[in-house]
């Protein structure tokens, strides 16, 4: 295996640069001597070295989806006021790292000059991570970007603001394909096909799509080959289809969005961390809200009501799933005002050996 110094003097265009070519200085000079870090107000952080070395850093809010204009003017920032160093996180927030004190106040007066919020640190609810959406994806039941712009329209204080019991993250996936982390995140909206992908025409699918490719490319056995009018084709078995969409992707003539029957299911109490607690999969708060877009008001509706009740009810420092295991689950439907329905229930093959049998298991009407 190569050395780092070997790494760093080889010259190639195969591949990314090594990520220490871009470390700020004081990143370089301190790495692996960073000693705490602490939250200073809304959107500020302080990295402290065992040198005593000082690193400031300014998160802002950022859409995934953005135009030149609005990088060239990050970067604008960044050369005025940081060297020039920023960085994007996980979840689209742009960080400017700062190592003179004096800079952040300056920075954050012409972030908000440029209409750029500031904070998503600590007990707040940071950028949401999204998926493509209607903007790019061909398998999507809704649009990623436009739930993530009207959701966060409505929640925006408790990203200035630290006003939260403990961090919440939120997430968006616009088909159960799961591009988005909606799997572990405290709130996920998660766009749902309601109906199975239909062939339009035979003769297409025949002059356009594979027949051995499209039916292995269901991974439910759901396509099949078949003969119509004496002609090889495919049919779908609507039993076993499970919405993934997997058969459009390599046969256009099997579309499976449907406009009048998509929609968004809501799912609540995943994390990744392990504090506290272990890590948590997100479970079915919501399985259907429908889609309407620009605004979406059921589901921006729905999912302030689960965030009010969370910050109202929840201890300090709890997530949402560890606040939810606490009250237990009929309480969270109660507190919330959600109709629990059969969809709730889980029916896969082995969930009898998770199910909550006992007599303790009370309160839903």
């Amino acid at each position: 295996m190569a050395t780092k110094e070997e790494i760093k003097a080889r010259e190639t265009d195969i591949g990314p640069p090594h990520y220490e070519k871009f470390l700020p200085p004081i990143i370089k000079e301190n790495y692996g001597k960073w000693k705490y870090h602490e939250i200073l107000k809304p959107g500020v952080m302080v990295h402290v070295s065992e040198d005593g070395a000082n690193l400031y850093t300014v998160r802002a809010a950022s859409p995934r989806l953005i135009s030149t204009e609005f990088i060239r003017k990050i970067c604008e920032l960044a050369d005025k006021h940081c060297d020039g160093y920023l960085r994007f996180t996980s979840r689209n927030n742009i960080e400017f790292l700062l190592k003179d004190e004096g800079n952040i106040d300056p920075l954050i007066a012409d972030l908000k000059a440029a209409g750029t919020l500031v904070g998503g640190m600590g007990k707040s609810i940071s950028n949401i991570v999204h998926t493509q959406g209607w903007v790019h994806c061909h398998s999507s039941a809704t649009d990623a970007s436009g739930l993530v712009k009207v959701v966060m329209d409505d929640l925006v204080e408790h990203f200035t603001e630290m006003d939260m019991p403990h961090k919440l993250r939120i997430a968006v996936a616009c088909c159960l394909n799961m591009c988005g982390a909606v799997h572990c995140s405290d709130i996920a909206l998660l766009g749902v096909h309601r109906t199975p992908p239909k062939i339009l025409d035979h003769e297409r699918l025949r002059n356009i799509c594979e027949i051995p490719s499209t039916v292995a490319s269901c991974p439910n056995a759901a396509i099949r080959p078949t003969f119509i009018d004496g002609k090889k084709t495919v049919e779908i078995d609507e039993d076993r289809c499970m919405y993934c969409g997997n058969c459009y992707t390599v046969c256009p003539v099997i579309p499976i969005a449907d406009p009048l029957n998509d929609g968004i299911s809501i799912w609540v109490g995943g994390k990744v961390s392990n504090a506290r607690s272990e890590p948590k999969f997100t479970k079915l708060a919501i399985p259907y809200l429908p889609n309407n877009p620009p605004r979406w008001p059921e589901v921006t509706e729905a999912v302030k009501n689960i965030v009010d009740v969370y910050v109202k009810h929840a201890k300090r420092y709890e997530r949402m799933g560890e606040w939810i295991e606490r009250i237990g689950w009929p309480r969270f439907f109660d507190l919330t005002g959600i109709e629990f329905t059969k969809y709730h229930i889980d029916d896969f093959r082995h969930a009898g050996t998770t199910y909550r049998r006992t007599t303790q298991m009370r309160g839903i009407k």
